[in-house]
């Protein structure tokens, strides 16, 4: 029996009202990832105009302030799309995916940084102390504030805290071997190689510790999948926007952090000068604080819910990421503009460095925290803050 015109137009009318209910509700579930009240770190996402404002009249000390604060809840943005699209996909590729945008801001404004660096001859010296600052920064911040916090937040709302320190272990391994590659070219250097050797030194282990970062990759997503999965990645997720909609998040997130660290990296050397703030404390406690602060806040709330071992893994994990992955890449990066950018830091940097892993290896060793460890990495923190201030 053939269909009658009224029928045809019947159904693609119906078809059409499908659609269009399908798109509302798609745009209000992207509407609601914005929405301050499901979420209050979007609230500082008003600091984005404002940073659009100040810079285009010129207040560069201002525009340095709130592109800063803006990065934070992109960065978060930027992270809920990446779990969005993880959910949809293999544990592998999901995996990769996290691995790849855990640490994408600090890979923006590190990029962003030796980019202006290679234009700028003038600013090579700044943007390069401040990039390796915010390198070391990053993983100061994240082995003693994030797990200090967490650690200090859940052993309040519990009085111990147990968690399998199996997978600890292994990322301990990983940033004590990345801790030495940080050592050895200072230590070539004080022994009398020139600078061109410190520079070819650096090229040749940031190529070895990406080789090392692509094999844990490999163990963690391929050959001891059951090692990783049993740490404390909580219950299953249902997908909260459509896959469509997280790339979208994801691009457009990217796009405004690349934005905000362009202000950022330009308005750096005024506020340097101005504000008499030292490049140390900028890159190694602001810089890294504002960036990482969405996986801070993850961090501490899934410690206050007795879920250690995903803290602990959001902090080491992100650790292990900076030192294996964006530290090399951003050698590599800075040898294809030209900028000079060695594995070679400063004294005060490379014992912070080796200092805070060897602290958060000793806390964790036995497999139990309580907020009293959360105070002493928290001390240890503000320490080594107050001697970057100074510095």
């Amino acid at each position: 029996m053939s269909e009658t015109p009224e029928s045809v137009a019947e159904e693609t009318k119906e078809t059409i009202q499908e659609m269009v209910e399908e798109v509302e509700v798609q745009f209000k579930q992207l509407v609601d990832v914005f929405n301050p009240m499901n979420n209050k770190l979007n609230w500082l996402l008003l600091a984005l105009p404002i940073a659009l404002y100040f810079n285009a009249v010129h207040s560069l000390e201002m525009a340095f302030v709130f592109s800063m604060i803006a990065i934070a809840p992109l960065a978060f943005l930027m992270g809920k799309a990446t779990e969005e699209i993880a959910l949809r996909t293999g544990e592998a590729v999901g995996g990769l995916l996290n691995a790849t945008f855990g640490n994408a801001v600090e890979m923006i404004i590190a990029g962003m940084a030796l980019y202006a660096a290679s234009q700028n001859p003038d600013v090579l010296e700044t943007m390069v102390t401040v990039t390796q600052a915010s390198l070391i920064g990053s993983i100061l911040g994240n082995l003693l504030l994030v797990l200090g916090l967490a650690m200090l937040y859940g052993g309040i709302k519990h009085s111990e805290q147990i968690f399998s320190n199996q997978t600890g272990q292994m990322n301990g391994a990983l940033l004590v071997l990345a801790v030495v590659a940080l050592i050895v070219p200072s230590a070539f250097h004080h022994n009398g190689g020139s600078s061109d050797d410190v520079l070819n030194l650096s090229y040749a282990t940031a190529l070895v510790l990406l080789f090392i970062y692509g094999c844990s990759l490999v163990f963690q997503l391929k050959t001891h999948v059951d090692m990783f999965s049993s740490g404390g990645h909580g219950d299953h997720e249902d997908p909260e926007i459509s896959i469509k909609d997280a790339w979208i998040l994801l691009i457009v997130a990217t796009i405004l952090v690349g934005w905000m660290a362009h202000i950022l990296v330009h308005s750096l050397e005024s506020t340097v000068e101005k504000w008499h703030m030292p490049e140390l404390f900028i890159g190694v406690i602001l810089v890294p604080f504002f960036g990482n602060a969405a996986e801070h806040f993850t961090a501490v709330l899934v410690a206050g819910k007795d879920k250690m071992d995903l803290s602990i893994a959001i902090a080491i994990g992100s650790s292990v990421q900076i030192a294996l992955f964006v530290a090399p890449v951003m050698v590599l990066w800075a040898w294809f503009l030209g900028v000079p950018l060695p594995l070679e830091f400063g004294i005060l940097e490379t014992v912070a460095a080796f200092g805070s892993v060897l602290i958060t290896i000793s806390i964790l060793a036995d497999g139990k925290t309580n907020w009293l460890e959360g105070v002493m990495a928290l001390a240890c923190y503000t320490i080594l803050a107050m001697a970057f201030f100074f510095a």
